[in-house]
């Protein structure tokens, strides 16, 4: 457990901002109505509700095991020093930040501030690409950040020209990501939302199927 000794503070810190949109909610308890919208369509129109209780609990109680668990995975992975500094802490700091911007986001709508959560949910999603596809050039071969495939973890040369790759697919990505949001009432939900997840795929899958090439070249 030295791993996570060394960065014991940044854990405990980063997993008490995860939580800290229940203290903004209980701060803003009586002002938040009995149900509140927790779900929206890509046009920014609120389709999901639930319970204040589930609202201000539920979500940051549930975001908060999953950065625990991310942080006991990343900070014990066999080669963690191959993964450079900051896409290290990158990847402690993105469910905190997110729990925060979306949770107080969504309280802030429940109080009637006029935000298009589409819009902010996909430049929130973009910017993380963005950040993401920075860094994936110099990550170093290890079991738990990257392009995780046969192909790269057997060989070093081909995990750096897959996350080259990879790196650049992220970052175009994410700035596609970041404008759907705003062309959203004219392409319809379905759409904006299928170029989001088509995204997703097309930024795993072909640095995938460029890594077996690469190994198929002897590489």
């Amino acid at each position: 457990m030295k791993n996570l000794k060394t960065y014991r503070k940044t854990v405990i810190i980063t997993t008490l901002i995860t939580l800290l949109p229940i203290l903004l909610g209980l701060l803003l308890w009586n002002r938040l109505p009995d149900t509140i919208a927790t779900h929206w369509g890509a046009d920014g129109k609120a389709d999901g509700w639930s319970t204040k209780t589930s609202a201000v609990f539920f979500l940051p109680c549930l975001l908060a095991v999953i950065q625990l668990i991310t942080s006991v995975i990343v900070l014990n992975d066999p080669k963690r020093k191959n993964i450079h500094k900051k896409p290290l802490l990158l990847s402690l700091w993105i469910v905190p930040v997110l729990s925060v911007l979306m949770n107080g986001a969504t309280y802030f709508i429940a109080l009637g501030m006029d935000l298009n959560m589409g819009i902010f949910a996909s430049v929130l999603i973009g910017i993380v690409f963005i950040l993401l596809g920075n860094y994936m050039p110099k990550l170093q071969q290890n079991y738990t950040v990257g392009i995780k495939v046969p192909w790269t973890l057997n060989s070093e040369e081909n995990w750096n020209r897959t996350h080259r790759l990879a790196g650049k697919l992220f970052i175009v990505g994410g700035v596609i990501t970041a404008c759907s949001g705003f062309v959203s009432s004219l392409a319809g939900d379905g759409a904006v939302f299928l170029v989001i997840i088509g995204i997703a795929i097309v930024c795993c899958l072909i640095p995938a199927f460029y890594s077996f090439l690469l190994f198929k070249k002897g590489i």
